[in-house]
């Protein structure tokens, strides 16, 4: 009930031209794929959406993975491993709105960041960061993988302190170097974890709302540079006919996205040996 039929609902919807403000509508088919599809404001969001996911999410699994291999490693023996995961772990905590809203205010025309670089001499004058595509759509990327950085930590970790230490000292026997036994022990047994990292930030990254329609006017500004799918969905929803039909068109090609490129994670990092 409240899985399935949500998923039927808004493919049905989706065949549809039903809007807020009509009780009944019309069947029109794939109409509303054939308008996503000729419009290049979709076309963007798509591509921006992408982008920002994987900008952010490739730093964030490389560098979770070496700070667990320090952390889990029996021969660095680092000390307050507990304190330093809690401090990675802490922006997690945070609600979006508030790291939005934080951001905003450092990155503001009269803001912190404006005052210390004016002062200092290291600009001439105050800049509109918020207006200039590439820095907004760098401080998107920034706070996202800042955000979710010490979840991926803590996960990798957990798996990582799973795996028998006898595997690694019988391969410390055979002569194995610490490279040799990351991609021999730790990356094969690590995969079930793997996997449910890419797919969980690969849901929450074509998911991705509040923190580019928050930072900015709600439309993606500047250009559209950080218009998600899911901003691009919303809008057409709240737009002044309420256009429900197209916004779940919208949804229907993100679910697809995702479950497709889902189960090409499940296929590639999958144990396909197995019968």
């Amino acid at each position: 009930i409240f899985g399935l039929y949500p998923v039927y609902n808004t493919l049905y919807l989706s065949l549809t031209d039903m809007t807020l403000m009509t009780r009944q509508s019309n069947f029109v088919g794939l109409a509303n794929f054939e308008r996503l599809f000729a419009d290049k404001t979709f076309m963007n969001a798509v591509k921006n959406t992408w982008t920002i996911w994987l900008f952010n999410f490739i730093p964030q699994i490389g560098i979770a993975m070496l700070v667990s291999i320090w952390f889990t490693s029996t021969r660095l023996k680092l000390r307050a491993v507990g304190v330093w995961r809690a401090v990675y772990f802490l922006p997690n905590l945070l609600m979006p709105a508030a790291v939005a809203a934080l951001f905003f205010s450092l990155f503001s025309f009269y803001g912190p960041v404006n005052q210390f670089m004016v002062r200092s001499g290291l600009l001439s004058e105050a800049k509109h960061y918020l207006q200039d595509p590439t820095i907004t759509r760098g401080l998107v990327v920034f706070i996202q993988w800042w955000m979710w950085f010490g979840q991926t930590v803590i996960i990798v970790m957990a798996g990582m302190t799973s795996i028998s230490v006898t595997l690694y000292e019988s391969s410390m026997v055979d002569g194995a170097n610490s490279w040799q036994m990351f991609w021999r022990i730790t990356a094969p047994l690590l995969k079930p974890i793997l996997i449910y990292i890419f797919v969980t930030s690969l849901v929450g990254g074509m998911q991705m709302f509040d923190i580019p329609y928050l930072l900015t006017d709600g439309r993606g500004a500047p250009g559209g540079t950080i218009l998600t799918n899911n901003m691009l969905m919303y809008l057409k929803f709240s737009s002044s006919k309420g256009h429900i039909g197209a916004a779940a068109s919208v949804g229907v090609l993100v679910f697809l996205m995702t479950t497709i490129v889902a189960l090409g994670i499940f296929y590639f990092l999958g144990d396909r040996d197995k019968k």
